[in-house]
């Protein structure tokens, strides 16, 4: 998630319970792209315990294989086409979801980056198409046909079209229908908010796992949850975070953000969707004017009176918006 899922963030989840593998933020890829330091160094000392898979955005051929080939060769444990982005500013360029509207680009593109890491695991993550009210209504099927013939080891479809951002019906039915069609492992994405949804999307899709973006975010222990969940056959105890968790949480975000206001408010936007049911916590938190003041309304929120014992909700709260600005 742009922004967000940084090497810093990754290991402060990985703390609370690490999914079975990481994917950065996406790397732009332009002609004259390099690898940035922060990033080189933490493939070449990933520290997590876990793989982490590098997300490259771009269409420029050339450049992408180039840059495919660089984060192999630095450590990635794998390369991910990002075919999902849906922000305004990322598809008018005709990159991420912007892709869609371009299968023969998108084909060459995956023939290349295949052609590019024989040994090196290639994933895809797509939205279900641009737009359906315009897309051909075999858009998605070409696509799926395009991933089966090229080799791709790996797709996560996040069930909405690129037009629907984050706010539209999830559609998962695009995942069953991946499932069916290629014959690599298929990652259902989108809206999976807890531990409970995600065993109801993988029991209905037959998908052979879930990615998680947004709402590991709001809770870090979702992954660890998760894979409580299956255990047993789903019989298992499940973590429960308390309030005074969330805000030991918040205090290391803020070692995150760097002490930046702006960059915490980030990570609080999609913590907040599940501190109340009211979204007071996210009015108070929105007009925070500096660090003391924003910690202040965590303080209040979250553990003053006697409510850091009482449990973190497992769900967003309905109609608490968090106000997404990135791909997840």
């Amino acid at each position: 998630m742009q922004d967000l899922t940084t090497p810093a963030f990754m290991r402060l989840v990985a703390a609370r319970g690490a999914p079975d593998f990481f994917v950065t933020e996406f790397v732009r890829v332009h002609a004259t792209t390099r690898p940035e330091p922060e990033l080189a160094e933490f493939l070449a000392r990933n520290d997590t315990g876990r793989p982490v898979v590098v997300q490259l955005i771009g269409e420029d051929i050339a450049a992408m294989t180039r840059a495919a080939r660089e984060f192999a060769a630095l450590g990635a444990a794998g390369v991910d086409l990002n075919l999902g982005c849906p922000a305004p500013k990322v598809f008018r360029k005709n990159v991420g979801g912007g892709l869609l509207r371009d299968l023969p680009r998108v084909d060459a593109l995956l023939a290349a980056l295949r052609d590019a890491l024989p040994a090196t695991p290639l994933s895809v993550k797509t939205r279900t198409g641009f737009d359906h009210r315009t897309d051909p209504s075999d858009l998605f099927d070409r696509l799926l046909e395009i991933v089966a013939r090229r080799g791709v080891d790996l797709l996560a479809v996040h069930a909405r079209d690129v037009r629907g951002l984050y706010r539209s019906p999830v559609d998962y039915s695009f995942v069953a229908r991946a499932v069916r069609a290629v014959p690599c492992p298929v990652f259902a994405n989108g809206e999976i908010s807890s531990a409970e949804r995600a065993a109801g999307v993988v029991a209905a899709t037959g998908c052979a796992g879930v990615m998680c973006g947004r709402h590991a975010v709001r809770n870090p222990w979702l992954f660890r949850q998760i894979r409580e969940r299956f255990a047993a056959g789903g019989g298992g105890a499940v973590f429960t975070p308390t309030l005074a968790d969330v805000r030991a949480y918040i205090g290391e975000l803020a070692e995150v953000a760097g002490g930046s206001v702006g960059a915490l408010k980030k990570f609080l936007n999609f913590v907040g969707t599940g501190v109340d049911a009211q979204g007071r916590f996210l009015a108070e938190m929105r007009r925070a004017p500096d660090l003391a003041q924003l910690l202040a309304v965590c303080d209040a929120h979250l553990v003053a009176g006697g409510r850091g014992a009482e449990p973190f909700s497992p769900e967003p709260y309905a109609g608490v918006v968090s106000r997404p600005n990135c791909e997840a």
